[in-house]
């Protein structure tokens, strides 16, 4: 469906972008590729644009928007057939929107659309006002209320940031003295800045958490690889939550029916209804669900791929990744041809993280070892060139993915992996795919 030779652009730095730019480098149809800003990682696959900065957080919104004037200039003097988005703040800055403005073709929602994500109040009156399943809720824009709510409600029960916290503004509270913590962080202490103005105080529900994942172009969608995520910082999902501590694909979990239910129950009346208000769902809409005794509920939404998710679900893509992301882009899937999975293979994704993160972590350490195989791919999360070394740049460093014949091979290659990779003080968890390993009864790797 693509008019040869294509050139393709990738915003974005982290290895969510690395996994995209390694999986469209495979395409035949695309001549050049190019991302903004690009990663030592990305280098080896596309041309990297370090001088446009469109990887800032959604705090510094001003330069967001002067940077993604920037790229847009840039995609339009080059000629740029198709740009992907990667990050979630320069979404909710409205990058699809300037893009669109000059008539580029896009990848991603809208600022409208993208709100799913960036804001969860309104996320979660969508849910109330279409009967999707999603756990009770309550939403405050002060703290007073909020704990004035918690102390009538009790513990367990969750906190949410109603903006965008890069992953971390989650907290699963066991007790009222946790859950008071998190409030005065959020609002009063504003640890997330003005995207704890507002929170969302949700009941907790029990049950194993799985993502769903639907390519959309306004009214039809296509569904990727389930996958199951790691978020918290210690094995047996302990700790602080962090971006991601690693995945696994497939998630048995979801299985065929649970898919046919979360489809029909939350992904088909969210397209109609974001439709029906003026906001056409185009890109990938994350389901982030728990898998209760009374059947699959929304946890959250998300308006771009998953990260580590998307390291173990585009290695088990078998169709040409530009033609579903062009076919979403222009609204018309319907060309893009039918989607190939790989039912033959799994994938697992260890992160490997800097001592000390989600908190305060030293950067520049060497790193050693972080080499690719045909069945190991290491994407780089925050990494640098320094001096002609690599070396580490963020809390998460490394997405060391492995696929394999099945998820205990796949565990065992990509520890195997990790083995071999040093840079100080890194950290890993020793138990990605725990959950998995149990359904097949096999110990953790």
């Amino acid at each position: 469906m693509s008019a040869l030779p294509m050139k393709v652009l990738i915003v974005g730095k982290g290895a969510r972008e690395h996994a995209l730019a390694w999986k469209l480098a495979q395409s035949p149809d695309i001549e050049q590729l190019f991302a903004a800003p690009g990663s030592p990682g990305i280098a080896d696959h596309a041309t990297c644009l370090e001088q446009i900065r469109v990887d800032l957080d959604i705090s510094q919104r001003p330069q967001l928007e002067a940077e993604i004037l920037k790229l847009r200039d840039f995609a339009t003097s080059a000629g740029i057939d198709l740009t992907v988005v990667g990050p979630e703040a320069a979404l909710a800055a409205g990058i699809v929107d300037r893009f669109q403005e000059v008539e580029l073709t896009i990848f991603g929602p809208t600022e409208g659309a993208a709100r799913i994500e960036c804001d969860k109040t309104f996320s979660k009156e969508l849910m109330a006002s279409i009967g999707v399943p999603t756990a009770a809720h309550r939403s405050f824009d002060s703290s007073s209320e909020a704990l004035a709510y918690v102390h009538e409600h009790g513990a367990p029960i969750v906190i949410k940031a109603s903006g965008l916290a890069a992953g971390k503004g989650v907290t699963v509270c066991h007790t009222e003295a946790e859950a008071v913590g998190a409030i005065q962080q959020i609002m009063d202490d504003r640890i997330f800045g003005e995207s704890g103005a507002q929170l969302v105080i949700e009941e907790f529900m029990e049950g194993e958490e799985a993502s769903l994942f639907a390519i959309c172009d306004g009214e039809r969608y296509v569904n990727l690889v389930t996958a199951q995520d790691h978020k918290a910082i210690g094995e047996g999902d302990t700790g602080p939550n962090t971006g991601g501590m690693g995945a696994y694909a497939p998630a048995s979990v979801l299985t065929p029916a649970l898919i046919e239910q979360a489809n029909e129950q939350v992904v088909e009346p969210v397209l109609t209804e974001m439709a029906r208000r003026g906001s056409p769902y185009r890109g990938v809409l994350y389901v982030g669900l728990m898998l209760t005794a009374a059947g699959p509920k929304v946890v959250e939404f998300n308006c771009r791929f998953g990260d580590p998710e998307i390291q173990v679900v585009l290695p088990l893509l078998r169709s040409d990744l530009l033609e579903l992301l062009l076919g979403s882009a222009r609204g018309d899937l319907s060309q893009a041809g039918p989607v190939v999975l790989d039912d033959e293979h799994a994938a697992v994704c260890v992160v490997m993280a800097s001592g000390g993160y989600p908190g305060k972590y030293e950067t520049g350490r060497a790193i050693e070892g972080a080499t690719s195989t045909e069945d190991i791919v290491i994407f780089h999360a925050g990494t640098a060139r320094q001096a002609e070394r690599l070396v580490t740049a963020g809390g998460r460093v490394l997405a060391v993915t492995a696929i394999d014949t099945d998820i205990p091979a796949a565990v065992q290659a990509a520890y195997g992996a990790v083995d071999r990779i040093h840079f100080d003080d890194a950290y890993w968890r020793r138990d990605i795919a725990h959950r998995a390993l149990q359904r097949v009864g096999t110990g953790a790797a």
